[in-house]
């Protein structure tokens, strides 16, 4: 009888002596799955990363994206952009901006709905059903998460308070210098309004910001130098008008 409780007993004993208990569905390590819900479980784990990774707000357009527009790493892309904007900014300094507009959608109107009729007429001919020339289009989701639109708005609230507290340092003048410079800045602006419209400095500017980083680029040790030549000249004469100013040498003399 002692050998027969000893043989029912070994398989057990030798069960526990090997030290590999079968784990719980569900239970193990956090990073695991079950052997029998793998399916279920790697679906599970994406639509937690895809939930977790919704939560953080992606911005339309990096820093590295504009970069490598404006310095025209692609210049297929770059000069898409840059013609497409230019045109925009002819026609609104020819037209009015309703005019502009509504050509525009005219204009994607005609495309799209010439495309959507040339592939129906190919699919009736050719009797395939390759459905909607758009549908990828269509099903794409472009809507505004909460998180996301409250990050947009908590970004530019600070920009806003930012320039209110600008606007009402200059305005108020807490720093004398700062405030000359900006009354010689907007005399010199009516300089430019007379010659220039709205427009016409928009033009300018995107001319300007299309061209001038690959020109700087390209030149930058001869720029620098003698942007570092302008800046010690600009320096010494705003020292020495804050020099002459008693209310500006006696801060500096506190």
């Amino acid at each position: 009888m002692a050998e027969l409780s000893a043989a029912t007993q070994s398989p057990s004993v030798s069960s526990s002596s090997s030290g590999a208990e079968p784990s719980a569905p569900g239970s193990g390590s956090p990073g695991s799955c079950p052997a029998q819900g793998a399916k279920s479980c790697g679906s599970s784990c994406a639509d937690s990363f895809v939930s977790s990774s919704s939560s953080q707000p992606v911005s339309l357009f990096s820093t590295s994206q504009v970069h490598d527009l404006i310095f025209w790493r692609d210049v297929k892309k770059t000069g898409f952009v840059f013609g497409t904007t230019l045109v925009v900014l002819l026609s609104l300094a020819a037209f009015s901006v309703i005019s502009v507009v509504s050509y525009l959608i005219l204009a994607l109107l005609v495309v799209t709905i010439s495309f959507r009729v040339y592939k129906s007429v190919i699919q009736a001919v050719q009797k395939s059903e390759e459905g909607h020339p758009f549908k990828a289009y269509l099903d794409v989701d472009i809507t505004l998460s909460s998180e996301a639109f409250h990050s947009y708005l908590n970004a530019a609230l600070a920009h806003i308070n930012k320039a209110l507290k600008l606007v009402v340092r200059l305005f108020l003048v807490e720093d004398l210098v700062d405030s000359l410079k900006l009354a010689v800045f907007m005399w010199l602006m009516t300089y430019v309004g007379a010659v220039f419209n709205g427009i016409t400095l928009l033009i300018l500017a995107e001319l300007l910001v299309f061209s001038v980083p690959i020109v700087y680029e390209k030149y930058k040790t001869q720029i620098d130098h003698y942007v570092g030549i302008a800046r010690d000249q600009t320096k010494s004469i705003v020292e020495k008008i804050q020099a002459k100013l008693p209310g500006i040498a006696k801060k500096k003399a506190e």
